[in-house]
């Protein structure tokens, strides 16, 4: 039997559904009211639902969209095919459509990102396009000023809200999926360790409740819960135990343990230490 996986069974399909800071969701909110939608770059670390955002304003307003993996189709001469293909037709819903291109940081910035600000250009009348990335300093400038660039990260206050509302959301779905949770607060441990990756919380609660009850397996620690004895083993200049470390976490993507190493650092060591840290 094939099992469907929480994070595209359980993914909102409108704005209103979606977990994100207030300022966020009224922005995105509004453009959903009033049907425009501009080009649009929002960036943010992985699994903050910037995807979710760009698809659930298709799916609201109806708009006939195409979703492209940059990662994957980088390639200026394919993305030319794919864009113009999709863009130099009519709509059949009447209205325009919407180019979603995911993982743009990943387009070269030399060739492919300046032919993309061209297509911007030439099908504005016909087209929009919605831009996802994880790192916005690595999308050339001249695509920063033709697009409404919303940044998802935010600070710790508004992250423990939004862990809050996924409390809920998770709660709700092992009811839908009738999977039993052994203890509230061991899935309330579950959140904070990984937030604010929320597709990453949705796959470790299937992981950890294919018997039908959700419950952890000790020793299962994330790089959140590592990071302590990584920043013990800098502190010392343990450099060999730091490199274990390194080698036991090699299944996480290095653009989160540096974002863990940011956010915690002020809690690891002295204020006067940071520059050096950095």
């Amino acid at each position: 039997m094939i099992t469907d996986l929480f994070v595209e069974k359980y993914r909102p399909q409108t704005i209103e559904d979606c977990i994100l800071p207030k300022h966020l969701k009224e922005t995105f909110t509004e453009i959903v009211k009033t049907g425009e939608v501009p080009n649009l770059l929002l960036t943010g670390t992985s699994g903050l639902g910037k995807t979710t955002v760009a698809r659930a304003i298709c799916n609201e307003l109806g708009l006939d969209y195409i979703l492209i993996n940059a990662s994957e189709d980088g390639n200026i001469d394919t993305l030319r095919g794919k864009i113009k293909q999709f863009a130099s037709s009519i709509s059949l819903s009447g209205g325009y459509k919407v180019v979603i291109l995911d993982e743009a940081d990943y387009l070269n910035a030399s060739s492919t990102q300046p032919a993309l600000r061209g297509f911007m250009e030439e099908f504005s009348k016909n087209c929009r396009f919605i831009l996802t990335c994880n790192f916005k300093n690595k999308i050339i400038e001249p695509l920063h000023s033709r697009c409404g660039v919303y940044e998802f990260n935010t600070t710790k206050k508004i992250m423990a809200e939004l862990c809050q509302q996924f409390m809920g959301r998770a709660i709700d779905i092992c009811k839908q999926e009738n999977v039993t949770i052994s203890s509230e607060q061991m899935l309330a441990e579950l959140i904070m360790q990984h937030a604010p990756d929320w597709r990453r919380v949705l796959n470790e609660m299937q992981r950890h409740s294919n018997g039908g009850t959700l419950t952890l397996n000790a020793g299962g620690g994330s790089v959140s819960t590592n990071l302590a004895e990584l920043f013990t083993f800098l502190k010392n200049k343990k450099f060999t135990d730091m490199r274990k470390w390194v080698a036991q976490n090699m299944d996480v993507e290095s653009a989160a343990i540096f974002r863990g190493i940011y956010d915690h650092m002020t809690d690891a060591v002295t204020p006067e230490s940071i520059p050096a840290l950095v």
